[in-house]
């Protein structure tokens, strides 16, 4: 059996591999490898882990043997996910295993914005004493933290700021599941009608949105001008989500942030940055660190594993480019004893009658009597002859049709 090969780009602790080495797959991990070296090296690879490398159109095309990539972590935007689809290629992430150590730095960024805990090190450190400067923070119990983005660190931060006292408000959202309605109910969050609502109402924002383009510079001028005067921005999602200028504009005019995140930053763990926000006194910056807990990197790791070993079994997880709407004019359901070739019959039918399969799923009855029955999405309803011909199969005890 051919041992399958996994390229991991970003540096991943060895120990916690050892359930995929265990299970004969072979674990190869360059941690230095960037984007550029990428198309290179991933020759002969079934799969590919990332972490902030990007993997372009030109590491897809190259790939002879990829199946798989997975981003550990919850943003996939470092990877070209459209050339992964053309290629068939399944992309999965690994969402909420940094969720809770993100959460814990935007309360942090909060609380240090508060208490300029900063601007009193730096001044400590420096032999400055200035205890009457520094006694003039307003506190933040009763204040009211608007999250825009109620996902699994919209959720966190939204605990955590309700242990301080803090009213929780987000925008109300269809389509949510209903466990995430429970968690909602059960922390406390209050819904409003629309983003200007929470807005205007909010002493703090916080950002909590992936890069797309939905969301690309959504914290304009206009945005901005909508918040409180004295209001706190944070932002521990991607740099991109903030107009940088019109971020600017509002901090000459007195708006404080606290800022995980920056537009053009730094693409190495060290080096120079040259930016006026990050370098704005009203700005409390850390380094794009949000994640960057043992404890996170150590659950993201575990999460990658899982994923690799859900995608072993046949069964991938939080896959991002599969089209997860409905396809199809019709269901095609087929009762059938679980025989060799029953299936490629079907097929072989459908083929003949130009009906292309859009999804499909065969399930297995409990007990001994060996039956199944194959779900077939299909591009439209088969003819009379066709369905015909399908309950004259071998095999076959019973074919009817739904429509989409």
């Amino acid at each position: 059996m051919q041992t399958l090969r996994i390229l991991f780009a970003d540096a991943i602790a060895s120990d916690r591999l050892q359930p995929l080495t265990d299970q004969g797959i072979e674990c190869v991990v360059e941690a230095t490898l960037g984007a550029e070296d990428l198309p290179a090296a991933i020759a002969g690879y079934d799969g590919l882990v990332v972490r902030s490398t990007k993997v372009l159109a030109d590491t897809i095309q190259a790939a002879d043997k990829l199946q798989f990539i997975v981003r550990a972590g919850a943003g996939v935007d470092n990877i070209d996910s459209d050339a992964a689809s053309a290629a068939g290629i399944f992309v999965c992430n690994v969402p909420g295993r940094n969720a809770v150590a993100v959460a814990e730095l935007t309360m942090g960024l909060l609380l240090a914005s508060d208490r300029k805990i900063a601007d009193n090190t730096s001044d400590l450190r420096n032999g400055v004493w200035q205890k009457g400067l520094y006694s003039k923070a307003e506190g933040i119990l009763g204040k009211t933290l608007g999250i825009i983005g109620l996902g699994e660190i919209g959720l966190e931060v939204a605990k955590r700021a309700k242990a301080f006292g803090v009213t929780v408000i987000a925008v109300r959202k269809d389509g949510r599941s209903p466990s995430v309605q429970q968690r909602i109910r059960s922390i406390g969050i209050r819904m409003v009608d629309t983003t200007d609502e929470l807005l205007s109402e909010s002493d703090i924002v916080s950002l909590h949105v992936p890069k797309s383009p939905s969301t690309t510079a959504m914290v304009d001028a206009d945005f901005l001008a909508k918040m409180k005067p004295s209001a706190v921005l944070l932002n521990t999602s991607r740099g991109e989500v903030i107009d940088e200028d019109a971020l600017l504009d509002a901090l000459n005019n007195g708006l404080r942030a606290g800022l995980d995140v920056y537009a053009g930053e730094p693409k190495t763990k060290d080096g120079s940055f040259d930016s006026p926000i990050a370098s704005h006194p009203n700005v409390v910056g850390t380094h794009h660190i949000g994640a960057s807990t043992e404890q996170a990197q150590q659950s993201v790791a575990d999460g990658t594993v899982e994923t690799v070993q859900a995608f072993v079994k046949g069964a991938p997880v939080n896959v991002v480019n599969m089209n997860n709407a409905p396809r199809g004019d019709a269901n095609l359901i087929v009762k059938h004893l679980d025989r060799v070739g029953v299936l490629a019959g079907i097929f072989a039918l459908l083929r003949a009658d130009d009906v292309n399969v859009q999804e499909m799923e065969n399930q297995l009855f409990s007990g001994d009597n060996g039956a199944a029955v194959a779900t077939i999405h299909v591009s439209r309803t088969p003819s009379d002859s066709t369905l015909e011909s399908l309950t004259e199969l071998d095999h076959v005890l019973n074919v009817s049709v739904t429509h989409a």
